[in-house]
């Protein structure tokens, strides 16, 4: 498994604040599908999770493909983080809870929970920033 490169505490705490951003994955036709989404962070693991319906685009287009990558990036004012890496999309009953109660602690509030809920997790190797 590659090593999730280490972040500066600078970095650390840009991705604790409580902001949106886009997730950027492939559609099938190889063209950029970017959507609003709320993240997690988490540094020990190198993971970034998404909470998505499997039925809905981003989530397809990660299970499209057997290496599917994907980026996160989050940006206030002229500060800014990209995280990219190799997307899976979980259905397990405890990853999708892992994701659930890490979601609720960054945004006080648990995600919504339509039917089909999986977590998408990006395994990240490569950070951009200007913070």
């Amino acid at each position: 498994m590659p090593t999730s490169p280490r972040l500066s505490p600078a970095a650390e705490d840009f991705l604790a604040d409580n902001h949106l951003c886009t997730f950027t994955t492939l559609r099938p036709d190889g063209s950029p599908h970017v959507t609003p989404v709320r993240f997690t962070w988490d540094g020990e693991a190198g993971l970034a999770r998404v909470m998505t319906a499997v039925t809905r685009r981003k989530a397809r287009n990660v299970l499209a493909g057997p290496a599917a990558r994907a980026s996160l990036c989050q940006t206030v004012g002229p500060r800014w983080i990209t995280l990219e890496g190799l997307a899976t999309v979980h259905d397990d009953p405890l990853r999708v809870q892992e994701g659930i109660r890490r979601y609720a602690k960054r945004y006080w509030t648990p995600p919504p929970e339509p039917p089909g809920l999986v977590v998408i997790e990006i395994q990240v190797d490569r950070v951009l920033g200007l913070l």
